[in-house]
């Protein structure tokens, strides 16, 4: 007998309140996420929303958006 699953659904306000609430976002470390987990789950958008309110830094680096959860200066060294 087979089971039938709904597929599993992300509610996009959980996820960021979740994303902002991490340690590494209330320390002022770097949270990485999948560009595509991203795009399909809240929109690179609303992202960007978020982390300019907060004053933060996104980037994004080939398959990766990279939040710095730190409102000072951002200078690539290489």
């Amino acid at each position: 007998m087979s089971i039938h699953r709904m597929p599993f659904q992300i509610n996009p306000d959980r996820w960021m309140a979740e994303f902002f609430a991490s340690k590494a976002a209330m320390t002022g470390g770097v949270i990485r996420r999948s560009r595509r987990e991203v795009d399909t789950l809240i929109g690179v958008d609303r992202l960007e929303l978020e982390v300019r309110r907060r004053g933060f830094h996104l980037l994004a680096c080939g398959s990766q958006y990279l939040v710095v959860c730190d409102p000072g200066e951002i200078r690539t060294i290489c």
